[in-house]
């Protein structure tokens, strides 16, 4: 971690001119990465698509992904398809700092595992979540940028009949990498 804070200050400190680092008004591009929910069974990778709005030190940002994850030991299956907004600060030309909140459209699958009598159908909700964190934004070329962040969100699902039968942690922190081809 302080290699990382050293190359971000040492890059800041280059001279590079600060529209360099900032994206176009507009960026359009791929998002992926790792998360890991709390009480999930294991981290898993995510795809996406991104876009964002900058004016200097100000900027939003908006995504859908993709991910699924696992819990009751295989016993419930969770896919979602999160819709996010977030507003981006940058302290610094290419580092930033962000928040915002997520409407996660999620399908909740019970496995045929369990018992027939404990086992409920299959369901799908809609949760709200929110998310903070920091990242840094770097160009490739004139018209492309890469971005690189962690977020933690704060996300609890609510499982109807497991083993459990009360919410379940899903809180997660996400590792993204962005690409945007900006306009």
């Amino acid at each position: 971690m302080k290699k990382i804070v050293m190359i971000i200050l040492i890059l800041g400190i280059a001279g590079i001119p600060a529209s360099s680092y900032a994206l176009k008004l507009f960026g359009i591009g791929p998002r992926g990465g790792y998360y890991k929910a709390q009480e999930a069974e294991s981290g898993k990778m995510y795809v996406g698509a991104t876009a964002r709005f900058k004016l200097a030190s100000l900027g939003f940002e908006g995504a859908i992904d993709y991910r699924s994850e696992e819990y009751e030991n295989g016993n419930v299956k969770v896919t979602s398809w999160p819709v996010s907004a977030s507003v981006l600060l940058y302290p610094l030309p290419f580092v930033y700092g962000i928040a915002g909140f997520g409407w996660y459209n999620s399908t909740i699958e019970y496995s045929s595992n369990l018992p027939t009598l404990l086992a409920p159908k299959s369901e799908t909700e809609q949760q709200i979540g929110y998310h903070f964190g920091g990242g840094v934004e770097l160009p490739l070329s004139s018209a492309m940028s890469i971005a690189a962040d962690i977020r933690y969100v704060y996300l609890d699902y609510q499982f109807d009949s497991t083993s459990s039968g009360q919410k379940v942690k899903s809180d997660f922190y996400a590792i993204t990498l962005s690409m945007f081809w900006g306009f």
